[in-house]
């Protein structure tokens, strides 16, 4: 894994600072409900996975985000307090929140699952998202009573040939409806897009229905069935309806960060993830 891009000024303030799960600073009013009261907009960070740190986060701030969902290359999940105690700071110096962390494998071994549950209190996280196997349930059970930290399961649409484990909202919600109430999804609407690859066409607001609330996270992004790539929110190749998705969240009680998601273009992203940033704001003031 490649270690967090942070600055060696940023690092050796920060080195030998214990972190805990409160040391994260109050967010803004503005931060902590940008499209609604209760729902506030931010992004994966796999967005400028070609990016280190540092450079993701100027882009985010850019852009006028204030919460990310992380994932590995940019905090390492093996990192040692003194590199999560830099990178929290370094992220506090261009105001970004991280909300979330994943995606991230779970199984049946408790001791590796409670290491990553260490790593999200470490970084203050809500939620993890997951990609657990089915056998990791009586764990993350455990876990998730323990340390009040949410397994978002991420539905992955169409791998090769066939179909990932966790397709769709009615496949998680199954497997979980017997779990701990802080196990459920963190849904994905690019990959239930192309779940009409393989016919089944799958509406992104009712599939946020579906989980009710047991949503704990959302990885928002359109997608052309045709070309096979993601295109910005509004693009006429485009199937996503914001406004509903985000009444859905509403509706459903939801209380979180919507992160955008955006696998185009990595090598300058930026263009048309703000293109996304503007159209959900503008459906979020329309009453989406």
């Amino acid at each position: 894994m490649t270690t967090p891009s942070v600055t060696r000024r940023s690092f050796l303030q920060a080195a030998g600072m214990a972190v805990c799960a409160g040391s994260w600073p109050v967010r803004s009013a503005a931060a902590a409900g940008d499209l609604t009261p209760d729902i506030s907009l931010g992004v994966q960070s796999y967005t400028f996975r070609s990016f280190d740190l540092e450079p993701a986060l100027k882009r985010m701030k850019d852009l006028g985000l204030a919460n990310a969902e992380f994932y590995s290359k940019h905090i390492p999940p093996n990192s040692s307090p003194e590199q999560i105690a830099a990178t929290l700071k370094l992220c506090r110096e261009y105001g970004v929140s991280p909300a979330g962390f994943g995606v991230q494998q779970f199984t049946r071994d408790h001791a590796a699952n409670k290491k990553l549950f260490d790593f999200g209190k470490a970084l203050g996280v809500k939620y993890l998202s997951a990609d657990p196997s089915p056998d990791s349930f009586d764990s993350l059970d455990k876990l998730c009573e323990e340390y009040g930290i949410a397994i978002a399961i991420h539905p992955h649409g169409p791998v090769g040939k066939g179909v990932h484990r966790w397709p769709s909202a009615e496949a998680i919600q199954k497997a979980v409806k017997d779990h701990h109430k802080l196990i459920g999804a963190c849904l994905d609407t690019g990959h239930l897009i192309r779940m009409a690859q393989l016919g089944e066409k799958l509406d992104p607001a009712q599939q946020v229905r579906v989980m009710g609330d047991r949503n704990f996270g959302m990885h928002l992004k359109d997608h052309d069935n045709k070309r096979k790539e993601d295109v910005p929110f509004g693009d006429p190749a485009g199937v996503l309806d914001v406004a509903a998705v985000l009444k859905a969240l509403k509706d459903v009680g939801f209380k979180g960060v919507v992160s955008i998601e955006y696998e185009a273009n990595p090598a300058d992203p930026s263009p048309d993830v703000k293109k996304c940033v503007d159209y959900t704001r503008a459906a979020a003031k329309k009453g989406g």
